[in-house]
């Protein structure tokens, strides 16, 4: 069988993909995305599931969204069921990218409060582009579930998730405010409080927070 120029290419494009050296992987992102063809997107899919560098997934993220949705929807929602936390925080990024709401079903209660905080945010970050009109309400529910989560970067995206609701988000927020947890409460006081003052900064708006907690509406009258 006579092997064209263009397969040649192609099977040179998904081996340099797995290349050990971190900028062939990048050059080999960039001309697949320049170049789209079917034959990239298994590939394309597979290494973001195990890719260590930042910037080459996002190359590789891009390079998926330059492939339709039709041939990309079905590989990324086989991803976020992955067993590998990577393969499911990347696939939720890309789908985030693409922004087609068909894959709104995908983004489950499990995959917004999975244990791995890089699955998490990107859950988060994916639902709130990705959410039918209407259901903001509910998914603020179970954003609100994660208030007072993890480390500083992680309850910064929540709480810009949160934000990015709009008023859905309120009652639930303020359900979390009124709990017995301290770190939960200030979580949810500050979120309120970057809804109201989008200029506030996250630090600032988490400090004064927890001050309210601590004192009570003596913490609130000396902001």
């Amino acid at each position: 069988m006579t092997i064209t120029t263009s397969e040649e290419t192609a099977a040179r494009a998904l081996r340099a993909l797995a290349d050990g050296s971190s900028s062939v992987r990048l050059r080999a992102a960039l001309a697949v995305g320049t170049t789209p063809d079917p034959r990239f997107v298994d590939a394309l899919v597979e290494r973001s599931a195990v890719e260590p560098e930042f910037f080459v997934r996002d190359m590789l993220t891009w390079a998926l969204t330059r492939h339709p949705a039709s041939l990309t929807l079905p590989r990324l929602l086989d991803a976020v069921r992955s067993p590998r936390a990577q393969a499911r925080s990347q696939a939720l990024h890309t789908l985030s990218k693409i922004g087609d709401r068909r894959a709104w079903p995908a983004v489950t209660r499990e995959l917004l409060t999975d244990a791995d905080d890089d699955v998490a945010r990107s859950a988060w970050r994916a639902a709130v582009l990705l959410v039918p009109e209407g259901e903001e309400s509910a998914l603020a529910v179970v954003l609100s579930t994660q208030l007072g989560r993890g480390a500083r970067e992680t309850q910064l995206s929540l709480s810009r998730a949160l934000v990015a609701l709009g008023e859905a988000m309120v009652p639930s927020v303020r359900a979390a405010a009124a709990g017995p947890d301290p770190l939960v409460r200030a979580h949810a006081l500050a979120t309120e409080l970057l809804l109201r003052d989008p200029d506030t900064g996250f630090e600032f708006a988490i400090e004064q927070a927890k001050r309210v907690v601590a004192l009570g509406p003596a913490g609130e009258a000396g902001q």
